[in-house]
């Protein structure tokens, strides 16, 4: 059983700054990649930006430039680091990760709970 918790979400004006984590913890061998989703109400789950463990990074267009990716292989942790938020970065923020766990070398992604950010003045 892989686990994902996830904080650092809540509300902040437009033109403010959040920094998001999210750790792994349980029957984990390896994780070849990890990454932050968000779902605003009324639209699909979205990639925002992901991150392999060789320290690789893309992001969605719509925040490249404002938020950064990052992580810590050893802590099985990955940071999005949102700057410049806008409005229309409202929603809920899901973590990701594709893990090779001690049951078999398969791959599994697992989900956090996921975390709200609001942008709003």
């Amino acid at each position: 059983q892989v686990q994902l918790v996830e904080s650092g979400g809540g509300l902040v004006q437009p033109g403010g700054s959040l920094r998001l984590s999210c750790a792994a913890s349980g029957s984990i061998f390896s994780i070849n990649a990890m990454a932050w989703y968000r779902q605003a109400p009324g639209k699909q789950r979205e990639l925002v930006a992901g991150r392999t463990n060789s320290g690789s990074s893309n992001y969605a267009a719509s925040v490249k430039g404002r938020f950064t990716i990052s992580g810590d292989n050893a802590k099985n942790t990955v940071y999005l680091q949102m700057n410049s938020l806008k409005p229309e970065d409202t929603a809920v923020y899901y973590c990701n990760a594709e893990v090779v766990t001690w049951r078999d070398s398969n791959e599994y992604a697992y989900w956090g709970q996921g975390t709200q950010v609001t942008v709003s003045s």
